[in-house]
């Protein structure tokens, strides 16, 4: 799915260099969005270290982006059931299985036929959205109902079922960025993508973990500013929001949000107003982020209890016209005075 960035970095990302290693800034265009990432390294391989970064990017669009007609994805949800998928559609097929149950159904890459009906998807949404219409596209809504065979082909209990991976995919994308600059000996490193971010290592220069930000609800596209500085200490953070992300029928007036609620089909905005979340990985940080906005303020609050490596930064509203935060014990640690 399409999210808003609430992420900014609070960095410079001006190339500098130290008697030990050069501070690089590769900078370019991924998953509908940008990226900018800064590691530390030799000048003279950067070149190189672009291509592989795009080299992945290009391996996980073939794979998960439904706005690719010949990707894998793509055809699965055109009905093909001969594709056997790749390691990486199966590593997001699993994560995604675990994940929805965690979440007990809210997290759900079914939901794709829902958010190309609501106009968040990649095609054109359905005129009206009634109680029949929303019955109907149910029924094909449902991470239970699918499945992956030991030969590596997607099963689905309806063909029309359509998966859209777009709130794991893209920061599954930057884990496989991370391994990429690993496996080139690079050891620290920030990926920002989307908003989306994932830390190894230091920022040489400053002997310190990277520090990274939260976007206050009260910035805008123009001038972001943050609600609080974090630091990232080989973590990734990832974040939802649907503050800026909606729709207005223009035939109702009714107000759609990009966040879909897997269990009741509907797309309209809960007591959570942003997700920002910390976990050892980018795809997890997503997809928890995704979910705690559909899950609403007391259900997440619950489910954080239970997570030992997951933290969040949930900015809600208490239903009085009044906006207040819910910071996990382990995210408050991290935030810098």
């Amino acid at each position: 799915m399409m999210k808003y960035i609430l992420l900014i970095v609070l960095i410079g990302l001006v190339s500098c260099t130290t008697e030990v290693s050069d501070e690089i800034t590769i900078q370019g265009e991924a998953f509908g969005t940008t990226y900018a990432i800064t590691y530390f390294g030799k000048y003279e391989k950067s070149p190189r270290i672009k291509r592989g970064i795009d080299s992945v990017v290009q391996v996980v669009n073939k794979s998960m982006s439904t706005y690719i007609p010949e990707s894998d994805i793509s055809k699965i949800n055109k009905g093909d059931s001969t594709i056997v998928v790749d390691d990486m559609f199966t590593d997001v097929f699993t994560l995604s299985r675990k994940l929805h149950s965690l979440t007990n159904g809210y997290f759900d890459p079914t939901v794709g036929g829902l958010r190309n009906a609501y106009g968040f998807g990649d095609t054109k949404p359905l005129a009206v959205i009634d109680s029949v219409a929303l019955d109907s596209m149910m029924r094909y809504v449902g991470f239970d109902k699918v499945t992956l065979s030991p030969k590596g082909t997607i099963q689905k209990e309806y063909p029309e079922i359509y998966f859209d991976f777009n709130a794991i995919a893209k920061g599954y994308g930057i884990d496989r960025i991370a391994v990429f600059l690993q496996e080139e000996a690079i050891s620290d490193f920030l990926i920002e993508l989307g908003g989306e971010l994932r830390a190894q290592g230091k920022h040489q220069l400053k002997d310190k973990s990277w520090i990274v930000g939260v976007e206050s609800l009260d910035s805008s596209v123009e001038d972001r500013r943050a609600a609080a500085a974090v630091r990232l200490p080989n973590k990734s953070m990832a974040g939802s929001g649907n503050y800026r992300k909606n729709r207005i029928d223009s035939l109702t007036g009714k107000q759609y949000v990009h966040t879909i609620n897997p269990l009741t089909g509907s797309a309209e905005k809960s007591d959570v107003l942003s997700a920002n979340v910390i976990a050892p990985t980018c795809a997890e940080a997503d997809a928890w982020a995704t979910a705690f906005m559909a899950m609403g303020l007391e259900r997440s609050k619950a489910l954080l209890a239970t997570q030992k490596d997951i933290e969040a930064y949930l900015v809600f509203s208490d239903g009085e016209n009044s906006i207040d935060t819910y910071v996990t014990v382990g995210f408050e640690k991290l935030i810098v005075e």
